[in-house]
């Protein structure tokens, strides 16, 4: 890596994986409060296929004249540490970034961040598996935020999704909210399910008091609601309209440090569960978005610059 630049994948004309681009960008020192990270990981998600394939810019969401900077998710260790922060050089973490008119992302080799939108990683992580957190586990505990702590009357929570990203941590999550958690998957991930300590199905009848749609199954999923309950999708352009007197709302992930840092507690306790299905350099970026596009994959793609 040239000690003045770094390389990151951009899209400049988003049409799908064949459109992403490695490019040279200047290594500017951090600011006030801020932390240039070396990335040693970061995991792909099915919202930067969305951002490849222009589909947030065809929302309006991206305004970026030149080209947008790829990748939410990072791990990796402080290279540098502005004014006001207490991080050392060669310390280990872990974060995400959010929002979508930005010409930056993770899928770099360094990237600057909020240091108090990071989490130190534990010694038992390895920073592989720990890119895999932040964007899904925030977002997980985020929904659960929205839907709060199970009401006395009423705890039957249904995860869509459940053997997901956002599902899987839900249902790992939810019980410390007093919950009562089935998840709704495919058959063969019944084992992995149940591991959560989840009940589980793979055809869900009405009636639920809440629905954490993992899946966006959208107006299928708050049809499984029951009169007044509750329903938190991951969709927040396009949330349900209320029906029957049920809530409905969708999560909308950002940066928590304090938060991640117990999330990745959890992981590396074996409490939160982490699945890593392929590592594949920078350059193999385009194979790494063709495979999530593909589905089948229990386990994130994983980028090492």
């Amino acid at each position: 890596m040239s000690t003045t630049t770094y390389r990151a994948a951009v899209v400049r004309s988003p049409e799908g994986p064949e459109s992403i681009e490695v490019i040279d960008r200047p290594i500017t020192g951090p600011g006030p409060g801020q932390i240039r990270v070396r990335v040693a990981a970061a995991a792909v998600n099915p919202v930067d296929l969305g951002v490849a394939s222009g589909f947030f810019h065809g929302l309006g969401l991206v305004h970026q004249p030149e080209y947008t900077g790829l990748g939410w998710d990072f791990a990796g260790t402080v290279a540098a540490a502005g004014p006001g922060v207490n991080l050392a050089v060669g310390t280990r973490v872990a974060g995400m970034i959010d929002g979508f008119d930005r010409d930056y992302g993770t899928y770099a080799e360094q990237v600057t961040v909020t240091a108090a939108d990071v989490a130190v990683v534990p010694d038992e992580l390895d920073l592989i598996t720990a890119s895999t957190v932040p964007l899904n586990g925030l977002a997980a505990a985020q929904l659960l935020d929205l839907l709060g702590d199970a009401p006395a009357g009423g705890n039957r929570l249904l995860v869509t999704g459940a053997a997901g990203a956002v599902g899987g941590y839900v249902a790992a999550l939810a019980p410390d909210r007093g919950w009562r958690v089935t998840g709704l998957a495919r058959p063969e991930d019944e084992k992995f399910v149940r591991g959560l300590g989840a009940e589980f199905t793979t055809h869900a009848g009405g009636g639920w008091d809440a629905v954490a749609d993992g899946a966006a199954m959208q107006d299928q999923a708050l049809a499984l609601v029951r009169d007044g309950g509750v329903f938190v999708g991951v969709r927040p352009n396009a949330v349900p309209a209320p029906e029957r007197g049920i809530a409905t709302t969708a999560v909308v992930s950002h940066p928590d440090g304090a938060r991640l840092s117990d999330l990745l507690a959890l992981a590396a306790n074996g409490l939160l569960p982490t699945r890593v299905a392929a590592v594949l350099p920078l350059d193999q970026v385009a194979d790494a978005h063709r495979a999530v596009a593909a589905g089948g994959i229990r386990g994130r793609q994983v980028l090492t610059p």
